[in-house]
């Protein structure tokens, strides 16, 4: 069974089948066409595979041209589960966020798995990339398997393998990026080195599937780490009248032992702000109370609230409130030069500001319209930069540095600049550093 599948993998006859097509599934099956695969993709949004199937995208860094062009080699877009028999691999890319206790929801997950489970048939090979706690692949994917009478390792086959996507990063793609991936057994990982290794420049297996979980929280958590020192510090320096930015770019100037983070308005994306509770959550499971991890998600969590105070002094000095004053917020993508709104620090500026009775607008070159999400909602567009439209304003909120934006004529025009980017390195009486 193994060599079966080794085999179908090696001469690309594997039919690669990934489940949730976002910003993780997406980049991952373009690169199974390209190199040679047929590809079926899985999701329960009907939208995205009518556009999937029609040749188009969702995603703005991701063409349609190269959606059409997968099309075009036999990549095919399902919302019916009951076609997984059809892959040789069942890949899961899907969403692992936080309940509203800050704990772990792995109902994506499991509600995946249990959509496939029927359909699970000899010779699957399952690998989950969601950035998960260490255990979650052998506690909850396993016995899930083994429901249907498999041997796991002898006639179905299971990975962990974390996702490194970083949308809008040109010096990266998923060819390029290093991919760790363990198994539940040695065949289990000889199946999931393989299928990695063939569209991917480098596979790091580790010993086991925890090890890989383990991995993938320990990247995030040291970027969620020190960006909360760097966030700490950025209200120590803003006491002291010093600007940490400038700080930065000078220690970053070391050729050894130093590392440049840069502080916010708060954590954006599905991993930094999430992932560090998978760990402390699963941590008390053990007896271990992570308190550098906690207070470093303290520290980034309150964030907002610092920037939405110096808003509020700035609008202060002007003789003006909160209350009543227009602001517009610059960039709602959780990161520069991208469409991707997970978790954006600057849609709970907006909602602070609005629960504080500012009329709120925004401006966002990548999102020309306010998307649905699951916990936020604004009936808003995007406005476009011009010389009267910045002047309406009382407050511009520099959330998100998008490099499509005219920093010097919003520099011009606006009245008060709230600059929580470091973006302007000049200072001005108008510019205030959050």
């Amino acid at each position: 069974m193994k060599q079966q599948l080794l085999n179908r993998i090696a001469d690309k006859s594997a039919v690669i089948g990934i489940v949730g097509l976002g910003y993780v599934g997406l980049p991952l099956m373009l690169r199974f066409a390209e190199v040679g695969y047929k590809v079926l993709g899985f999701d329960i949004d009907q939208s995205k595979v009518d556009a999937l199937m029609a040749g188009k995208s969702y995603i703005e860094h991701i063409s349609a041209e190269s959606i059409a062009t997968a099309r075009e080699r036999g990549f095919e877009a399902t919302t019916d589960f009951s076609r997984a028999p059809e892959a040789d691999t069942l890949i899961l890319c899907v969403p692992t966020p936080l309940n509203k206790y800050r704990e772990p929801d792995l109902s994506f997950v499991l509600d995946t798995m249990d959509s496939l489970v029927p359909y699970l048939r000899e010779g699957h090979l399952v690998s989950l990339e969601s950035t998960t706690y260490p255990g979650t692949t052998d506690e909850e994917l396993l016995p899930r398997m083994a429901s249907r009478g498999f041997k796991v390792g002898e006639n179905a086959f299971l990975v962990f393998s974390p996702e490194r996507e970083d949308p809008g990063n040109p010096n990266f793609t998923t060819r390029t990026i290093p991919k760790v991936c363990g198994g539940y057994s040695e065949a289990c990982q000889e199946i999931g080195v393989a299928l990695y290794s063939a569209v991917i420049d480098k596979v790091v297996p580790v010993s086991s599937t925890r090890a890989a979980e383990m991995t993938k929280l320990l990247e995030n958590i040291h970027r969620a780490v020190n960006i909360g020192l760097v966030n700490e510090m950025k209200i120590v320096a803003d006491k002291m009248g010093i600007d940490i930015h400038e700080v930065i770019r000078a220690a970053a100037t070391k050729p050894f032992g130093f590392v440049p983070y840069y502080p916010g308005p708060g954590l954006g994306g599905h991993c930094i702000p999430i992932d560090p509770f998978y760990l402390t959550w699963k941590a008390r499971e053990y007896g271990v109370n992570t308190r550098f991890i906690e207070l470093a998600g303290e520290v980034n969590s309150n964030m907002p609230d610092w920037v939405v105070a110096k808003v509020a002094a700035a609008l202060n000095t002007r003789k003006k409130a909160i209350n009543g004053s227009r602001v517009l917020v610059l960039g709602i993508a959780y990161k520069k030069n991208v469409d991707d709104m997970r978790e954006s620090p600057s849609v709970f500026l907006m909602e602070k500001l609005r629960d504080l009775g500012a009329e709120v607008s925004y401006s966002d070159p990548h999102v020309p319209v306010f998307p649905k999400m699951r916990e936020h909602h604004f009936e808003l567009s995007s406005v476009a930069l011009t010389t009267e439209s910045i002047a309406g304003y009382d407050c511009v909120l520099l959330a998100t540095d998008h490099d499509k934006f005219d920093y010097e004529l919003i520099k011009a025009q606006a009245k008060l600049i709230v600059d929580s980017r470091g973006k302007y390195l000049q200072p001005a009486d108008h510019i205030v550093k959050a």
